[in-house]
């Protein structure tokens, strides 16, 4: 069996050192801020980029294309005598996967003998990281390819994003949330818990008044979700838009109520973070159900 490498996208909100250390090939998403543009290789620090929402600048995001897609592989396989498998951005939240697959069809064309998987992952920024994570640990493992790609694409609905935001005018721009219901939302101080469905969609969960009340949220449909998966995750992945005092509120949580102890907390990086704004913290792990 050919040996194959990982590729994933800036979406997944993995932190570098990670990436770096288990030889991921990462896709970049672009966004743009105050007329420059920015990518993996060219970042804005994260902490400057949320100090600007703040302030008031809104950036852009760009989806990847396919020909942007096909540089990519072509680099990989013109280095490597490799496969690839690609875990991408959640079909539900952009057109990247597709642009993925067209680009991958394309390739294979070029390189008969050579084999790109690129599987949808339904997820975002450090959900579609946890993926990521499993398939890195499974390739360690010593699982190939098509072991690797069966397993996720059989344990992908199991992947619980759980979020809650503390603009909802960020909702309101992403087209999430209507005017009226964010003006009067905010008024009232109503934090909403969303999650991603099984199409990869954003869905509302709840809403609660206050952000206390959001975030102990985040934990009790961790409760209703775990099932049988309880005793199987050896990880809980949280991301935040920039604010890690309530990240690791949510993490001592859910240390208290379920004994977890192995977690990963980092930023919600710029092209998620750019739909949610400062302030959204995120938890992800594995579940009965979404």
């Amino acid at each position: 069996m050919k040996e194959f490498v990982i590729v994933t996208d800036t979406t997944t909100d993995l932190p570098r050192e990670y990436v770096e250390k288990h030889h991921l090939y990462m896709m970049s998403l672009p966004y743009t801020l105050e007329g420059t543009s920015y990518t993996w290789e060219n970042p804005m620090p994260v902490k400057e980029f949320y100090d600007k929402m703040r302030a008031g600048s809104l950036p852009t995001t760009s989806q990847a294309n396919p020909e942007e897609a096909a540089t990519l592989y072509e680099s990989i396989l013109k280095e490597n005598d490799v496969d690839i498998l690609h875990i991408a951005f959640s079909s539900g939240l952009s057109g990247s996967f597709n642009s993925c697959r067209i680009a991958a069809a394309d390739v294979c064309e070029k390189y008969p003998d050579r084999r790109i998987v690129v599987v949808d992952s339904l997820a975002a920024t450090l959900g579609q990281g946890l993926l990521v994570y499993k398939a890195v640990q499974l390739k360690e493992a010593g699982k190939n390819l098509d072991e690797i790609a069966v397993w996720l694409e059989e344990n992908k609905y199991h992947l619980v994003h759980n979020f809650t935001v503390d603009d909802l005018f960020h909702l309101h721009r992403g087209g999430r949330l209507s005017k009226t219901a964010a003006i009067v939302g905010t008024m009232i101080n109503l934090k909403p818990v969303l999650h991603v469905d099984d199409e990869g969609h954003l869905v509302m969960l709840s809403k609660v008044r206050g952000r206390k009340k959001s975030l102990i949220g985040l934990v009790d449909c961790m409760e209703k979700q775990l099932g049988d998966w309880k005793d199987k995750n050896d990880i809980i992945f949280i991301s935040h838009g920039d604010c890690p005092e309530d990240a690791q509120f949510v993490a001592d949580l859910i240390k208290e109520r379920f004994g977890y102890e192995n977690f990963m907390i980092d930023y919600i990086g710029a092209t998620i973070g750019a739909h949610s704004g400062p302030g959204t913290v995120a938890l992800f792990y594995m579940g009965d159900h979404r």
